[in-house]
Parts: C-alpha cells; sequence; structure tokens
C-alpha cells in the first residue's frame, strides 16, 4: 500500500469515511479503510454518500449477526445491494427473485431451484466440468501472453451457465455479458455515461431469450436444468406470469453462477503470484487443492457486500440502528478480520479455518451455489497442475470499479508446462 494511501486513511475523519467508493475496489486500495472501521467503529455510520446514508458492517463476527439475524435484517424492504433499488419508470419492469424476499417466500422459491446444486447431481456435473476444463486448458496459447480472465475464467464460466441453463451452447457468452450488466449502474460502479435506457434495453433481450427457453421446456418431460426446475415445480410454475419475478429471478442466477466462479479463477491465480511460497507449497503437495478452493474464496471475496434494511430498532455492536436504516454487510472487510484469520492479507492454501469465510454469505441467504462454486475451482486446479508448473502474472492486474462485485477483467499470463 503506497504512503499517499495511508496518509489519506488517518487524515480523514472517522465519520467521513466511505467504503462504498468504487474507485477503492478498481485500484486494490480498500484494505486499509476497512482495517481502520475494524479497529475503530465496526458498526460505521455514514450520513451522506452517493448512496444516501448507511451502516458499515465490517467484523467477521458482526456481519455474522446481522446475517443470522433475517427477521430483524429485511432482504425485501430496500434490496441487498447498497445501491436503493430504482424508481420504476414507467412501463418498465424492475426485476425481482428470491434473494429479495424474506421468508416464507424466499424458501420457497429457493427449493425450487436448489436440486440443481443437491450433491447427487454435483457428482454427475464433475465429468462434464472436468471435460470441459481440459478442453480449454489444451488449447490455451503456451509461449504466448495472453489474459487468463478472457480465455479460461470467462470461458469456463460460460459453458457451465449454459449447462446449467440448458441455454443454446453456442450463444454462452451473452449470459456472461447479461450478468455483467446486472451490476452495471453507476452508483456500483461510479461510471455515470451507462446509458441507462440501453441497459434496460439488452436486459429485456435477455428476458426475451429466456421466456422462449420456458416456452420450449414447458413442453417437454422435466429435464436437469434451472428452467426446467422452475417450470416444473408449484411454487415457481407460474414465474413467467410475473415479469418483475422472471426477469429477476433469470439475472440472479445469472449473476451467481457466474461472478463467484470467475472471478475467483483470476483471484487464485494472482494470488499464488503473489505469494509464490504457496505456489510451491501447492506444487509440492496438490492434495492442498481442495482447501486452497476455499481459501481462494476467502481471499478473493468475489461479493464484497450484501445490503439489509432494519425492520425494527437493533443494538449492533454498541450502536443503535433505528428501524429503516440501510446496513451493509462487507464480506470482504470480514474476510480480513484479523481476529479471526491470522496474517489475513495473505494467501494461506493450507489454512486450517479457511472455510469459516463470510464470502458466501450465512445464514438463510448462504449462497445456494457454493458446492458448485468451490466444485469447478477444484476441478479446474486439478487439471492445471498436471499440465502447468507456474501460470506467470507477467504484465499489470486490470480491475473493474464495482463496489459490489470484486470484478477482474484482465491478468497477462505466460504458461509454463510441467
Amino acid at each position: 500500500m503506497n504512503a499517499s494511501t495511508t496518509r489519506d486513511v488517518n487524515n480523514t475523519p472517522l465519520e467521513e469515511i466511505d467504503v462504498s467508493r468504487p474507485e477503492l475496489f478498481q485500484h486494490d486500495t480498500w484494505q486499509p479503510w476497512f482495517a481502520r472501521l475494524r479497529k475503530e467503529a465496526p458498526v460505521h455510520y455514514l450520513a451522506d454518500s452517493a448512496n444516501g446514508p448507511f451502516w458499515s458492517v465490517s467484523s467477521h463476527k458482526l456481519i455474522k449477526e446481522v446475517d443470522t439475524h433475517h427477521k430483524v435484517f429485511s432482504s425485501e424492504k430496500g434490496g441487498i445491494a447498497i445501491v436503493d433499488p430504482y424508481v420504476a419508470v414507467e412501463g418498465q419492469i424492475q426485476g425481482q427473485s428470491f434473494i429479495t424476499m424474506d421468508e416464507p417466500k424466499h424458501m420457497k422459491q429457493r427449493q425450487a431451484v436448489t436440486p440443481t446444486v443437491a450433491p447427487k447431481n454435483l457428482a454427475e456435473l464433475e465429468p462434464l466440468i472436468r471435460e470441459r476444463a481440459v478442453d480449454i486448458l489444451e488449447n490455451l496459447p503456451v509461449g504466448e501472453t495472453f489474459n487468463w480472465v478472457q480465455e479460461v475464467s470467462i470461458e469456463l464460466t460460460a459453458r457451465m451457465l449454459a449447462t446449467l441453463f440448458g441455454f443454446p451452447y453456442e450463444e454462452r457468452h451473452k449470459l456472461v455479458y447479461w450478468s455483467d450488466l446486472a451490476t452495471a449502474v453507476p452508483e456500483v460502479t461510479g461510471d455515470d455515461s451507462i446509458d441507462m435506457a440501453k441497459r434496460y434495453e439488452e436486459l429485456m433481450g435477455a428476458a426475451a431469450a429466456f421466456y422462449q427457453l420456458w416456452t420450449e421446456r414447458a413442453t417437454e418431460p422435466p429435464q436437469f436444468d434451472l428452467i426446467s426446475m422452475l417450470i416444473h415445480n408449484r411454487e415457481t410454475a407460474k414465474l413467467n406470469e410475473d415479469p418483475a419475478q422472471f426477469l429477476g429471478t433469470i439475472l440472479l442466477l445469472i449473476v451467481g453462477g457466474n461472478d463467484t466462479t470467475r472471478n475467483s479463477i483470476s483471484g487464485g491465480v494472482i494470488g499464488l503470484n503473489k505469494f509464490p511460497d504457496q505456489y510451491q507449497k501447492l506444487r509440492d503437495n496438490p492434495a492442498l487443492i481442495p482447501n486452497m478452493v476455499a481459501e481462494i474464496v476467502r481471499w478473493q471475496t468475489p461479493v464484497i457486500h450484501m445490503r439489509r434494511t432494519a425492520l425494527e430498532d437493533y443494538e449492533l455492536g454498541g450502536q443503535r440502528i433505528k428501524e429503516g436504516d440501510k446496513v451493509v454487510m462487507w464480506y470482504l472487510s470480514g474476510n480480513r478480520d484479523e481476529s479471526v484469520f491470522e496474517n489475513p492479507e495473505k494467501l494461506i492454501i493450507d489454512r486450517p479455518n479457511a472455510r469459516a469465510h463470510v464470502a458466501f454469505g450465512f445464514g438463510v441467504h448462504r449462497c445456494m451455489g457454493n458446492r458448485l462454486a468451490e466444485l469447478q475451482l477444484r476441478v479446474l486446479w486439478e487439471e492445471i497442475m498436471q499440465r502447468f508448473h507456474w501460470i506467470e502474472v507477467v504484465g499489470d492486474i486490470e480491475r473493474l470499479p464495482n463496489n459490489f462485485i470484486r470484478g477482474i477483467k484482465n491478468v497477462p499470463v505466460r504458461l509454463h508446462p510441467v
């Protein structure tokens, strides 16, 4: 961390610290800001920001407290992102989904698609994941510099998304495009030039494509894909009759299936290059891969935050949160909590408590696809280690300005075969 960043952190009055600024994540300068909050104000109130007033919850323990008390802290009241839901433009559909529902509605809809990622189905998916990972790795340009994000992280994710949805395989990159579009709003990215009308038009294109899939799948016997499971579940069988819930649910499943895996695949390569002793530890003992996967997810933390809205007054960490207040759980900070993780800034692939991370959330809203994400990462690294001694990062890493998804755009690498 450079000296100017440290000075900025130390000289900023505590009450003015704003950890929602997208540039902190684009430039990877967020660490000291959260370290100060964890030390001085783990429940911190900011009265004014681009996202209005909000509470920041930055410690591991208190994040879990908020996530566990879902009857007090609502996902439905104001949504799950720091940006407030947009006031509907006349004639426009505003997406809704089970992640923005409270109980009992949340669990009823969630259970419609959970079977897709049940252990039995994951076991059946593993050979397909391995086959596709091998195909990608075998066709990489050895000896040339290329963008790992584009050629591996995005490609593997796109192939798996197409499989999970039963989406036309040759059009799989549309799924990644729509996923990126879903979080592309000015308050999240800091980009005021985003054409929101064009964005809406493109998302309606996604809705149209999935309406067509729904219509086709509705006339067929139940199959192993998310659309078929939604159609053949009593709670979601008429989802297509509610445009807001249809769009919201589809986008949730696309984003959920894309961002965690994609950015953890990229983050793992970055982390192992940053800490070469850990890369050597992996070469010496590839059996560490399953634990390493959990540690990569902790270290990367693909979803930076989740937001809740207080339904009643509540005391959290000695602070009085009032009914209606916006409460933001900074998972990225919780996964760097020094009181839980020793030397938290370092990727330590045999970290004994790596699975204590909160990157997938906690409680009833814990990410339902967490095991699938881990499976894809495990299989990919098993296949990488059979082929490459070193995936060498050979240039500057380009990150995305985004306070919700910790996105990585470019990781220039060169492969060194075993």
